[in-house]
């Protein structure tokens, strides 16, 4: 886990040094899980979910994005609206630690050097995601953990941002991460002396979201994304 926190960073610190047009800042809001255990509602955030982000603005269009959050995603089958759930009774805790990468698309030219403008804009990001979280099983109806794993996910996320002023800028945004494992719920252990105690829809991943707000400050040279 150190050595790919130290990567990350590495990376990130090389953009910057290279880059025309900079933003950093914050996320703040929460989470939920999509999966064999709990509810089953897309968006429905009940744990708390934090992390940094930063963007080098390429153009008015099209940034390259890096970020980490990191949040506790959690399952109760007596939540669930699903019978057959609240009469198995299973409950989970688990937590996520994600760094992304990727590119993020705007809607509508958001040039930050226009001054006196208002600028707003919906926006998408897409890329490639790589969280750490504990491998879980259930057994007589407790959920135990059995060891930390790492595990790759691709991130959906909408939202859209407006400039609040010169240098900051305000984002909502909601990311669905379709993850390649199966047991953040510990539906399906991949400790093969366990694979007796898996439940569930096996031909189905899991899925988490993380839904909040972003602050961003902006700095740096005043690209020119004219052709000259």
């Amino acid at each position: 886990m150190k050595k790919s926190i130290v990567l990350f960073f590495l990376v990130l610190s090389t953009q910057i040094l290279n880059a025309q047009i900079h933003e950093i800042g914050v996320f703040l809001g929460g989470s939920n899980f999509i999966g064999d255990v709990g509810k089953t509602n897309y968006i429905n955030p009940n744990k708390l979910a934090f992390g940094i982000l930063y963007k080098w603005n390429k153009s008015p269009r099209h940034s390259y994005r890096f970020s980490y959050t990191q949040s506790t995603i959690t399952g109760n089958d007596a939540d669930s609206e699903v019978k057959e759930r609240q009469l198995r009774g299973y409950q989970f805790e688990n937590n996520i630690k994600e760094f992304s990468a990727g590119l993020e698309f705007n809607f509508f030219d958001f040039n930050l050097h226009e001054a006196l403008k208002m600028k707003t804009t919906p926006y998408v990001f897409s890329g490639v995601s790589y969280f750490i979280y504990n491998e879980l099983y259930v057994i007589n109806g407790t959920t135990k953990k059995d060891y930390q794993e790492g595990e790759f996910a691709i991130p959906m996320i909408v939202g859209v941002k407006s400039k609040l002023t010169e240098n900051l800028i305000i984002g909502l945004e909601v990311g669905a991460r379709y993850t390649f494992s199966d047991n953040l719920d510990g539906s399906l252990p991949k400790n093969k002396n366990l694979q007796a105690l898996k439940f569930g829809n096996i031909n189905s991943n899991d899925w988490y979201v993380f839904s909040g707000f972003t602050l961003t400050y902006t700095f740096g040279n005043k690209p020119c994304y004219c052709a000259e």
